[in-house]
């Protein structure tokens, strides 16, 4: 089977926290994603009692531009995080899977060497700018003037002439997936999140965001200014209740297909970061070992499938069938998508998204594989589950999937 396939020993994610998901123009809207990844970064060093001297390795994602000094922010998340002037940091990007491959980055970091990574994705949906690519030389008298809305042209592939929502009403009619199942599901994946929201389930990796400065020696401080009249941020906005009469009273993006406003992910801003380090230097219980990842390629008008390769390709070379797995967190970039891999796969519902997913809670491209571990890791651990993987689809046409064990895990 085509793709890459990478093998870990002695992988361990120590800790690993985020911030609230927060609605598109909302409290986070005027942060920068900088100061949103310094935040998390501090915060999952405390959480883990680790000194910032201690991290060897900085790796850091974020898609959109949305700061001025966007291209500094992987240095930056580093520099204000504590951790030592002399450790490097790099940038990494897979679109809906930058959070995975910062870990995957990572893993393979510590086979040359490192022994503690900090990893941090940070996105600001609300901060993707009004842009024009095409106006360096000035504007002529009478000719066009193009400025565009950088995160909605972003949703548009021009290889296959089609948006995200186009592709993934090509997976509904491929699969034969019907409006009505897709509300279903988009229904159930809001039930579950609210649940899951009231029972607490994201307490422990969820770090409240005030108003705050963060201070470096010798240079200009940085820090966080919310929305007006807001303190502090402590859990995801977009979780509501919702009924499928509602849903289904929505009209479709594109005519003939399924998929709507509601039944799609939801746009926000957030951060998440991990530390990753050797599973034998654990001093105390780590929150997942990392085993494996898979990265595929797929048709772009067909981008949504792209977890099914990934996860087959994970199983297949690790010796696994699907029954091994207890947990899968397969994100939901769309209801259609994930129902067609799902499909492909003919994934047991009971163990899929089971706390609800992207539908929502919010899909920040850039932090959502590691919202993805690390909610995935705490439920094998209070499951007992030995195995769970998690996946997404990748704009343009791919699929990657990583494989996590519980150490704590009892036969």
């Amino acid at each position: 089977m085509n793709g890459q396939y990478s093998a870990f020993a002695d992988v361990a994610i120590f800790e690993a926290v985020r911030t609230p998901w927060i609605d598109l123009g909302g409290a986070l809207s005027q942060v920068s994603p900088i100061d949103l990844g310094i935040k998390v970064g501090r915060e999952v060093m405390a959480r883990a009692d680790i000194e910032p001297q201690a991290v060897d390795s900085v790796l850091a994602g974020s898609m959109a531009q949305a700061s001025f000094d966007a291209y500094l922010l992987p240095r930056h998340i580093g520099l204000y995080s504590g951790v030592a002037q002399a450790v490097p940091a790099l940038g990494v990007q897979r679109i809906c899977a930058t959070g995975f491959e910062l870990l995957r980055q990572a893993a393979g970091q510590l086979r040359d060497g490192v022994q503690l990574a900090l990893c941090v994705a940070s996105e600001s949906m609300s901060r993707n700018p009004i842009a024009a690519y095409t106006h360096r030389g000035g504007f002529r008298l009478g000719g066009e003037v193009q400025f565009k809305d950088f995160l909605w042209e972003a949703l548009y592939d021009p290889a296959p002439g089609l948006d995200m929502i186009a592709t993934a009403d090509n997976l509904a009619r491929r699969y034969g997936l019907g409006r009505e199942a897709v509300d279903r599901y988009a229904c159930a994946s809001h039930q579950r999140a609210l649940q899951a929201q009231r029972d607490g389930a994201w307490v422990d990796e969820v770090v409240a965001v005030d108003n705050q400065v963060f201070e470096l020696e010798g240079y200009q401080p940085r820090g966080i200014s919310l929305a007006p009249r807001t303190a502090a941020v402590s859990e995801d906005s977009h979780p509501r209740p919702t009924d499928l009469e509602s849903l289904t009273r929505l009209r479709a993006v594109h005519p003939g297909g399924v998929q709507t406003a509601g039944n799609s992910c939801a746009v926000v801003d957030g951060a998440a970061a991990a530390l990753v380090g050797r599973a034998s230097a654990c001093t105390r219980p780590a929150l997942a070992r990392l085993l494996a990842s898979a990265v595929v390629g797929v048709a772009p008008e067909f981008m949504g499938i792209g977890p099914a390769p990934a996860i087959r390709l994970l199983l297949q070379r690790r010796g696994l069938n699907l029954d091994d797995i207890g947990r899968f967190e397969i994100n939901e970039a769309q209801a259609a998508q994930v129902l067609a891999v799902a499909h492909e796969l003919e994934l047991d519902s009971t163990r899929l998204n089971v706390q609800g997913g992207s539908l929502a809670l919010g899909h920040p491209l850039a932090a959502t594989g590691l919202r993805l571990v690390m909610s995935l890791a705490r439920q094998l651990r209070q499951h007992n589950l030995r195995y769970g993987i998690a996946a997404a689809c990748v704009g343009g046409g791919q699929g990657m999937a990583l494989l996590i064990e519980n150490p704590a895990f009892r036969a």
